[in-house]
């Protein structure tokens, strides 16, 4: 008997309680992707596709894991996810791009240069932080208590990068895997030029190809970069300030503490919504997330923050924290799934209630973290904001055809064009809409 299940609720419990593998799964053998710690590690799990099209990065290898009350089989060919004994959904392996296993020019395997984290590019950009680095006078290292970067680069993530092997593995993500987005981020660097490391990368690749761009850094204390960034073409800035409750930020992020401090990462946030006109749609989005980790501080100061970004035009990034293999953290318990629940419910009512643009780049799975839209079915009345939803619908169809018309340009200009493909009636019929919504939201009337 297959028990009925929200997808968004699994998705979540399955960050909290990890999942074991039978002996029956083939996770490579079957075109699945291989479990690669990059980055900071967050996406060091199995990467699997839910029913209604969540995708999860899902814990095996942390000790917590191993005695989750989930379990991955295969029978038949096709994979399940069980529980107790019982079968909860069928689900599907992340499919592994072929790419992965090609060289770039510098002879880098490209899956070492960036990886695919749900269906977008991610790639850690800058060198190791330095937070993991001991300095002169400071025997210890400084680095956020729960991150894994520092034991990860040099193994499946590339320790070096250079700009060429970036753009190489670039192209192949978005012509192989259909990626929209590409979504770089660094570590603390000294003398704070990461953003310099990173501005002829995003230049160039705004010039190549129709993607959208993310930056994730630490604070810049010369504000005014970010209007450089958001001149040049980048969509998304986001601060990962970790934690709101400042006495636990001092604790369990001792660099950012000692180098930056709570208040400027707030400060950066507000100033880049402040970019932002009246936060309302644009077919050029310029979106600014606040990234905290849910599970190590009281839930409510966790709602706080989804409050304070929300209230100032900011979407929140809530990340459920993960007890990652070697980090100082390794041995500490994850979150109780329960403790979690308000926190990922008020983010969705939050983002709605301020009417932020949620959910609306085309083709972006995000599987690291539950997004606010992919939230909806944890809320006690689904239906509360049924207007609101209908607009985002809207809006985000009104994206979707501007970067398929942007995606066809590029796509001709790189002398790569595939055999035209005639849309279906209700293809046709969306793309009808979308254009509708968008000379009615430019104020503009078609001819």
């Amino acid at each position: 008997m297959q028990i009925r299940v929200d997808p968004a609720f699994l998705k979540l419990d399955l960050f909290c309680r990890g999942i074991r593998m039978d002996p029956s799964c083939q996770v490579e053998a079957d075109g699945g992707r291989e479990i690669l710690r990059t980055r900071a590690g967050l996406g060091s799990g199995l990467e699997l596709i839910l029913p209604g099209q969540l995708w999860v990065n899902v814990p095996v290898t942390e000790a917590f894991a191993h005695a989750s009350p989930y379990e991955l089989r295969k029978a038949d060919g096709r994979y399940a996810v069980y529980r107790d004994g019982q079968v909860l959904c069928p689900v599907r392996l992340a499919p592994r791009p072929a790419w992965y296993d090609r060289r770039a020019a510098s002879g880098r395997l490209l899956r070492q240069i960036g990886t695919l984290q749900g269906t977008y590019l991610a790639i850690y950009a800058g060198r190791i932080c330095d937070f993991w680095r001991p300095r002169t006078g400071q025997p210890h290292r400084m680095n956020c208590r729960f991150c894994s970067v520092g034991l990860n680069l040099g193994n499946d993530d590339a320790a070096s990068k250079t700009e060429d092997d970036i753009l190489e593995v670039v192209h192949a993500a978005w012509r192989e895997s259909g990626v929209t987005y590409v979504d770089f981020n660094t570590g603390h660097d000294a003398g704070e030029a990461a953003l310099d490391t990173l501005d002829p990368i995003i230049r160039r690749v705004k010039a190549e190809t129709p993607l959208f761009a993310g930056v994730q850094a630490p604070p810049h204390r010369d504000l005014s970069r970010y209007d450089r960034l958001k001149a040049m073409g980048v969509n998304r800035i986001s601060f990962c300030f970790e934690l709101f409750d400042e006495k636990r930020f001092r604790e369990v992020c001792p660099g950012k503490h000692a180098h930056y401090g709570l208040a400027r990462y707030l400060e950066a946030i507000e100033y880049c919504a402040g970019l932002s006109k009246n936060h309302r749609f644009s077919l050029s989005p310029w979106v600014v997330n606040g990234e905290i980790i849910a599970g190590l501080e009281d839930p409510r100061s966790s709602m706080a923050a989804i409050d304070w970004m929300t209230a100032r035009g900011t979407i929140p990034t809530v990340c459920v924290f993960r007890p990652l293999v070697g980090t100082d953290y390794a041995e500490r318990p994850p979150p109780q799934t329960s403790d979690l629940v308000p926190v990922f419910r008020r983010l969705y009512e939050a983002c709605m209630e301020r009417g932020l643009p949620i959910g609306l780049a085309p083709h972006l799975r995000v599987s690291l973290v539950l997004l606010p839209e992919e939230c909806r079915t944890l809320l006690d009345e689904p239906g509360r904001f049924r207007s609101g939803e209908r607009r985002l619908r809207l809006q985000s169809r009104a994206l979707g055809l501007a970067y398929r018309v942007r995606h066809a340009y590029y796509r001709a200009r790189a002398c790569v064009v595939p055999a035209a493909r005639i849309p279906s009636p209700r293809q046709r019929r969306r793309n009808a809409a979308g254009l509708k919504f968008l000379f009615l939201w430019k104020g503009a009337k078609p001819r």
